[in-house]
């Protein structure tokens, strides 16, 4: 009798986010590999036309995937809640983003899920033009899929029963590497992203930046803090710092205004 390893529990805190697809046919077939792997969360961020009949019809057995999609018009609402997210995308040799390939993200992912009761989103981008900048910012990794370097582009589906395969994979092999457990829950998506903001501000009421529009230097911090994995304790120290070097800094300028009047 063949194990059935598609029931793993940590297969049920994986998302699959697909962003702006824009052919119904893709998002059924996305439905149909993740069941074909045990994966059961589908989400989509703002889909060009859902739901449809085509959708329907290319995920054959896996209506049930594909009707309990759930639909965002953000992708801040879509990873929501998750504490790792990975964008699926070409290897990128000119950007410092955290790289690994599939089968190293999956083994990450799985112990990650092991360890606490989490969610891992995978973002896949749009057919044409995948993910873009922003939305890599979002992210803790990229992923990628070795393939032929001079005919590397995948379907949509085709990628996601990749990453689908490995998840499977590594979800049923993490027993044989020991897992170093988290004391405290990781920082989710949208905490990290308050605290994104909060750096930002803080930094100009410390003079250190001059505006907000300095996105090279912010995007630099926002992959230095996700390369650390905070969790939710460390996220609330640095965010204790950070008021308190605003308070500080409120209070010299206030000293120094009373000095000019």
């Amino acid at each position: 009798m063949t194990e059935d390893y598609t029931t793993h529990p940590n297969l049920a805190k994986i998302k699959i986010v697909l962003i702006e697809t824009s052919h119904p046919g893709n998002i059924g077939a996305v439905a149909r590999a993740m069941k074909n792997m045990g994966l059961s969360q589908l989400v989509l961020v703002n889909p060009k036309e859902y739901p449809s009949q085509v959708a329907s019809a290319r995920a054959s057995s896996a209506a049930d995937v594909l009707n309990s999609a759930q639909v965002f018009a953000t992708l801040e609402e879509a990873v929501a809640g998750c504490q790792v997210v990975v964008g699926a995308s070409a290897r990128l040799r000119k950007v410092s983003w955290p790289q690994m390939d599939v089968r190293e993200t999956a083994a990450m992912a799985m112990q990650i899920t092991d360890a606490q009761d989490g969610q891992i989103a995978i973002l896949f981008g749009r057919e044409d033009s995948g993910l873009s900048n922003l939305e890599m910012d979002k992210c803790h990794y990229l992923a990628h899929i070795p393939s032929n370097p001079h005919y590397s582009s995948l379907n949509i589906a085709a990628a996601v029963q990749v990453f689908a395969y490995e998840f499977l994979m590594a979800a049923n092999l993490k027993n044989e590497a020991e897992l170093k457990g988290y004391k405290h829950d990781l920082a989710t998506a949208e905490q990290l992203e308050g605290f994104y903001q909060h750096l930002q501000q803080g930094l100009i009421d410390i003079a250190f930046l001059e505006t907000a529009k300095n996105t090279r230097f912010m995007r630099r911090m926002r992959r230095l803090f996700n390369r650390a994995q905070l969790d939710v304790r460390e996220l609330d120290i640095l965010r204790g710092i950070l008021t308190a070097a605003q308070r500080q800094a409120q209070k010299l300028k206030s000293l120094l205004e009373s000095k000019d009047v």
